[in-house]
């Protein structure tokens, strides 16, 4: 009973101050926020092979098993930052935890027996991914992170051209740096997108850093450079109708770069209307034994569109890059009748592109699919060979045999090396191996006991495989917070064995881990009617609003935050409110979950099955998909101010009207506290209505939370309806997709310089041109881009205290209590008294509740005195509004609170019986 005592002594002396006890019940009821972060590193293996790690993502937690002979004891449940996704051992007492949305590291300090705890917290940038040991003595430690963050120590340069968009962190490992982010010995700029996986060669001497979304040097024509009527005077190939006779409405056109020339399906040239060049650099090699470590020249380029993850043969120091490959340049969906050609059934192919010593060579998972036939029902021969969404590998020590998690169909391929090499390999199930908790993502090969560890992401457990029998032989559940509907609903989203008709495509292959691609497709159908468009509308439409099924290029838009947003689309063409009478459509058309089932014709029309799904499955994969959410946004200020240019874009966005009547606000509405009193999210940008558009067609008033995530194309050719701007070759990009619908616009500055906001007679209350005009338009530029999200700038944000960052640490404390004072965020604070783990929930006026019922509160000086006096490190973290107590007090959310749950002998994770 000594920590209660130590405890009780906390109480103890804030009671003597006058504070008060608080009830538990006052508190609001247990919550889960939905981010669906995608695993890179979840799994790693102790350096003696004693310990297996694995990374707890919805539980926030670093998870501890002791190695038996085919099985895994389950030791610790370590608190680190929130959606932990990759984890590395530097040695057999210290453990590095990358958290994807704290833009954190937590370093974990182990004892022989397995228990740890937080000792120190590591700032980085935004949406760190992966993390690897490399170096003379694996001393340095390299971590991937968007080139961005508020925890960066450099301006991202939002909107200057030819910027690379991914870093890596590197680090001394043993002697990090005393400031909140350490004193990274580098910071590395990769010229691509934001990057993702991380390998090293067998010696340490090589890291390899990948892109993430790295494209395939695809980009689009603005549809303003593409000639009216149709193929016969330049303009878009036919056909220029639907099957219908009734024509196509104008729109942009996707290109390919063949190595000399932007062309289009008929092999025409675009050159003249394209402004920069996607040079399309996917793998880079960095010297880990430089001083400091150093980019080699040069990069691989063709690896692939979607970049997941890397392994090093040990032997012939070949790299191993699992990928997909997209081929958005082919137009629309449905079954090809009118047109002649279609996408369906052939979206992407699941590849391992093998990178030698300047040698790029893809590696065609699924040879085996017939893709000039389509439709066969699931599952049949021909899909259960395949293996979609390759994820995690891992190589034998003699280099012979390589094996990789597929999530979208809940196996682990075997190949040998060599076979795969040289592309003779023939896919057989006898080469997989069933995995039977679904989506399989982490995977660590045990070579001492001839195993193999795998994390399933749809239940949340880890398998243990056979590789040598092809047989699963236990499978191990972790704790798992997430509400049923989550865990039931998610598999529609990856499986790809269920949802489409060669197994090897689902909804996940444009929506990577329910995000974009950053792509552009022209998934119009011209076999289809037009359809009619029941709104609502913020004006009348001064054009025809109905959809014509051939709608021209648009980018792949995210599956987040579509709750509260009304009909789904960018033309808000799946909607509800073709359900409801003419006389009610808003009835319907603000029924997300009415407009989430019509996307089940995708899944015929564009992934090839043979039937929809059926509707409990659909309510299924809605219930889940509506509660994703967005991450906060990453450029705004914690404290959730403005700078006095994001400041007057925001009083010019939301300010008096500035365009034929209308403020910015008044088409993108702008109320993060719509619906007050509801569980619904607020507005941002759009509240589902469509408005007035410059286009031949009308859209659906897009939201602007992910803005930010766009940016990295630059150059555009001179338009008529744009001011004069700069219009040179911008040279080398990272993107072939900006903004807009179609993904054309380089920039929101280029938008927002769309003649019809100018100034004029007709619009006395636009935008003026010239200087005064410019910088206006850059400062709403600037305020766009760090447009509000469904949660504040300070979530997810965490700091450690410790006897020697008391001067640094202090400050980031005080903003983090100051956040959860205003409402931005539950703050919890996680410590150790004695050797047992305690945890705190912040109250408010600096208390903190303790995780035992019966005792007061604390007060927050007194905990930050215990830890620098008494060398226990503590680490606060701001948390989703609402989910503090289940994070803090009650883990299970039984009732029972954690620290006397530990008292009585019983699991905090395991929901007492009624």
């Amino acid at each position: 009973m000594r920590f209660r005592r130590q405890i009780s002594f906390l109480g103890q002396f804030v009671l003597c101050f006058g504070v008060t006890s608080w009830s538990p019940s006052a508190r609001a009821a247990p919550h889960f926020t939905v981010f669906e972060s995608g695993q890179v590193r979840p799994l790693a293996l102790s350096p003696s092979g004693r310990f297996l790690f694995a990374t707890n993502t919805p539980d926030n937690r670093l998870e501890v098993f002791e190695v038996r002979e085919n099985a895994l004891l389950h030791r610790r449940s370590i608190p680190v930052g929130l959606e932990p996704v990759a984890v590395a051992a530097r040695t057999e007492s210290e453990v590095w935890v990358v958290n994807h949305l704290s833009d954190s590291v937590s370093v974990v300090s182990l004892d022989a027996t397995g228990n740890g705890h937080v000792v120190r917290t590591l700032h980085v940038g935004d949406e760190p991914r992966d993390i690897v040991f490399a170096g003379a003595g694996r001393a340095k430690a390299f971590i991937t992170t968007a080139h961005r963050g508020q925890n960066a120590p450099y301006d991202p340069q939002l909107t200057t051209p030819g910027i690379g968009r991914a870093d890596v962190w590197v680090f001394d490992a043993a002697r990090p740096g005393d400031t909140l982010s350490g004193t990274p010995r580098t910071i590395l700029n990769l010229f691509t997108d934001t990057p993702r996986a991380l390998a090293v060669s067998s010696d340490g001497t090589t890291v390899y850093a990948a892109g993430f979304h790295t494209g395939n040097r695809t980009q689009v024509i603005n549809d303003g450079f593409v000639p009216d009527g149709g193929e016969a005077k330049g303009g878009l190939p036919a056909p220029d109708t639907n099957f219908q006779g009734i024509p196509r409405p104008e729109a942009g056109l996707i290109v390919r770069h063949n190595g000399t020339n932007w062309v289009d399906e008929l092999g025409r040239s675009w050159d003249s209307s394209v402004r920069f060049s996607l040079p399309d650099r996917d793998v880079f090699a960095i010297d880990a034994t430089a001083n400091p470590p150093a980019l080699h020249p040069g990069a691989f380029s063709g690896v692939g569109t979607i970049l997941f993850n890397m392994a090093a043969n040990p032997v012939s120091g070949k790299v191993y890059v699992s990928n997909t490959e997209a081929f958005n340049e082919v137009r629309f969906e449905g079954p090809g009748t009118f047109a002649g050609s279609s996408v369906r059934g052939h979206l992407h192919e699941s590849r391992i592109t093998v990178l030698g010593m300047g040698s790029v060579t893809p590696r065609h998972l699924n040879k085996h699919i017939d893709y000039g036939a389509c439709c066969a029902p699931v599952p049949n021969v021909e899909s259960e060979k395949s293996l979609a969404f390759p994820q995690s590998m891992a190589v034998s020590a003699d280099g012979g045999m390589l094996y990789v998690s597929a999530l979208g169909s809940s196996k682990v391929g075997v190949y040998r090396t060599a076979e795969l090499e040289s592309d003779t390999f023939v896919p057989s199930e006898a080469d997989q191996i069933s995995v039977s908790g679904g989506g399989p993502t982490g995977l660590v090969l045990d070579e001492r006991r001839r195993l193999l560890y795998v994390l399933t992401r749809f239940d949340n457990s880890i398998s243990i495989l056979d590789p040598r029998q092809r047989r699963e032989i236990a499978h191990v559940p972790m704790f798992n917070p997430e509400p049923p509907s989550v865990v039931q609903g998610r598999k529609f989203l990856y499986d790809a064995r269920t949802t489409s008709s060669h197994g090897d495509s689902a909804c996940a292959s444009c929506h990577v881990f329910g995000d974009f691609d950053s792509l552009g497709w022209d998934l119009g159908n011209p076999d289809e009617v037009v359809l009619r468009n029941p709104g609502p509308f913020v004006n009348e439409p001064g054009i025809n609003p109905d959809f014509h099924p051939m709608k021209g290029p648009m980018t792949t838009q995210s599956l987040r935050g579509m709750a509260n947003q009304g009909p789904m689309h960018w033309r808000g063409d799946r909607t509800g409110g073709n359900d409801m009478s003419s006389a009610q459509p808003d009835r319907g058309s603000f029924d997300e979950g009415a407009a989430f089932k019509k996307f089940n014709g995708a899944f015929e029309a564009l992934l090839g099955r043979s039937e929809p799904l059926p509707d409990g499955d659909m309510q299924a994969f809605g219930d889940f998909m509506l509660q994703v959410t967005y991450p906060p946004n990453p450029i705004r200020a914690l404290d959730d101010s403005l700078t006095a240019d994001q400041q007057a874009g925001r009083d010019f966005f939301t300010g008096p009207p500035s365009f034929e009547g209308f403020s910015c606000a008044g088409c993108h509405t702008l109320d993060p506290q719509a619906n007050p009193g509801s569980s619904a999210p607020g507005f941002f940008g759009s509240d589902g209505r469509s408005s007035f558009t410059f286009l031949p067609q009308l859209f659906k008033t897009a939201h602007l939370r992910n803005l930010y995530q766009k940016v990295g194309m630059f150059g555009l050719a001179e338009l008529p309806f744009i001011n004069p701007g700069n219009n040179e070759f911008l040279g080398e990009q990272v993107r072939g997709f900006g903004f807009t619908h179609e993904g054309s616009f380089d920039s929101v500055f280029r938008f927002i310089s769309n003649a019809s906001f100018n100034r004029s007679p007709e619009n006395p209350t636009g935008i003026p041109l010239g200087p005064e005009g410019d910088r206006l338009r850059r400062q709403l530029e600037s305020f766009q881009l760090v447009f509000d999200t469904n949660l504040k700038p300070i979530v997810g944000q965490q700091v450690t205290l410790t006897a020697r960052n008391r001067a640094t640490a202090s400050p980031r404390i005080d903003l983090l209590r100051a956040r959860a004072d205003a409402g931005d965020c539950d703050l919890v604070a996680r410590t150790r008294v004695g050797s047992r783990a305690s945890s705190f929930l912040y109250l408010g006026n600096g208390q903190f509740s303790t995780n035992h019922r019966g005792l007061p509160p604390v007060d927050d000086s007194l905990l930050r005195r215990a830890a620098t006096s008494d060398g226990q490190p503590l680490t606060y973290t701001c948390v989703p509004r609402g989910s503090g107590t289940r994070i803090a007090l009650d883990r299970d959310s039984d009732g029972l609170w954690d620290g006397d749950e530990e008292d009585a002998g019983t699991d905090p994770s395991v929901p007492a019986q009624p």
